[in-house]
């Protein structure tokens, strides 16, 4: 399984990435070890914000590439729930493809 994640960070950027194993991948971005990514080094992870699941690592990098290319508008709505991903990337993917895994982490 394949986990699409969104991190708000405390300058109020929001990080997205994938990952096999949402525990382990959290706790490198929490604790800014060595395998953290070099953006949640520099801007400071607070609170995990969505999260999507689904089979494999080509459709996760679909959904990671189309949520990075989305206004900060359109990345907050996802995240607060007035949009959903068929509102926004209905165009580009199949969003019945991603089910939600992590509804207000």
């Amino acid at each position: 399984m394949y986990y699409i994640y969104m991190l708000r960070c405390e300058d109020n950027s929001i990080y997205t990435g994938i990952t096999t194993d949402l525990e382990r991948r959290m706790t490198e971005h929490f604790e800014k070890n060595e395998r953290c990514a070099k953006y949640t080094n520099s801007h400071t992870p607070k609170k995990l914000e969505k999260v999507w699941k689904t089979t494999t690592k080509s459709l996760a990098s679909k959904l990671e590439y189309h949520i990075k290319k989305l206004t900060k508008m359109n990345k907050e709505n996802l995240i607060n729930g007035t949009s959903q991903l068929k509102d926004v990337l209905s165009d580009k993917i199949d969003c019945e493809l991603y089910e939600n895994y992590c509804e207000n982490c």
